[in-house]
């Protein structure tokens, strides 16, 4: 103890939204895009648009599909209420206590309302992973240890795995099926664009519906938590409540146009095929589509002879 509270010890914070790996993606694949910006010059003609849509939209696919599994807002919510700060302590402040659930674990933030009161700055943001490989436990044996205020050991202690809740086990099992279900998408997503400029149009087309579909089965895996008794995290006279974040949005939206983009393909592969190879920049003209077969001369007096 120092003088009579326990003391709180600094730590590295996680945000609740993005880590190191979010930005580490999203500036590997705006690299890429740079890249192939820098080269489009080269390209004549309308072509040149065409070739960067496509380009920009797939390096936006495959740049959300690999940073929603570092961020942290598959589910959020947030409550304000008057909460006790330490244990074993009378005094009470007003906060605002927020969770977020991501594939591999979750963020629990507090921050003062105001941030400045009883001669302390409140505002902590907690990562408590449960990614496999990773132990739960431990880490939250380490916020007891470090004293963190007691809302944040409270949420935190409902996703332990000693808790009747039984959270623990059904997020950690849907956050690992929904990841890998996002790295198949990945892997099709490769053969999509790769089977694209080969080309082999129709076959990308039925590689991005493969693309959609993975990502939704990901969706779905994570959203069987919520089919599932939920507890209630009555802080103060307050209930935080979850809903799905950004993220379960976001690969929504991605899933949905990779499912429209590989049917359009697909649709127009059967239907106007000229339109879908002038879009892929593929499109020959109709003089070598149709031009004939040159004329033939022959020697006369070889074919007198094999006659």
């Amino acid at each position: 103890l120092f003088d009579g509270v326990y003391p709180f010890y600094p730590q590295q914070r996680k945000a609740a939204g993005f880590d190191i790996g979010t930005i580490t993606v999203t500036v590997v694949f705006l690299t890429l895009a740079c890249s192939f910006l820098l080269i489009s010059p080269g390209i004549r003609g309308r072509a040149r648009l065409f070739w960067t849509l496509r380009v920009l939209l797939s390096l936006f696919v495959g740049a959300v599909m690999v940073a929603v599994q570092f961020t942290g807002d598959w589910e959020s919510g947030w409550v304000r209420a008057n909460t006790s700060y330490k244990s074993f302590s009378p005094v009470q402040v007003s906060a605002d206590i927020g969770l977020h659930i991501g594939l591999a674990g979750l963020n629990v933030t507090l921050r003062g309302n105001p941030v400045e009161q009883i001669n302390e700055t409140i505002n902590y943001n907690e990562h408590f992973p449960w990614s496999f490989g990773a132990d739960y436990e431990h880490s939250y044996s380490q916020g007891l240890q470090k004293g963190l205020p007691s809302p944040i050991l409270y949420v935190a202690e409902k996703f332990s795995w000693q808790s009747p809740c039984g959270w623990h086990r059904r997020y950690r099992i849907a956050g690992h099926y929904a990841s890998a279900m996002l790295w198949v998408a990945f892997c099709t997503w490769v053969m999509s664009n790769i089977l694209l400029s080969m080309p082999a149009l129709v076959y990308g087309g039925y590689m991005l519906l493969a693309t959609g579909a993975s990502m939704i089965f990901s969706l779905l895996s994570f959203s069987t938590v919520r089919n599932s008794p939920r507890c209630l995290i009555q802080i103060g006279t307050s209930t935080l409540h979850l809903a799905y974040g950004g993220s379960f949005w976001l690969m929504l939206a991605i899933g949905l146009l990779c499912l429209v983009a590989g049917i359009t393909i697909v649709a127009m592969h059967h239907l106007r095929p000229d339109l879908l190879k002038t879009f892929f920049d593929l499109h020959e003209d109709k003089a070598e589509e149709h031009q004939e077969m040159p004329g033939v001369f022959s020697n006369p007096h070889f074919v007198s002879k094999s006659l």
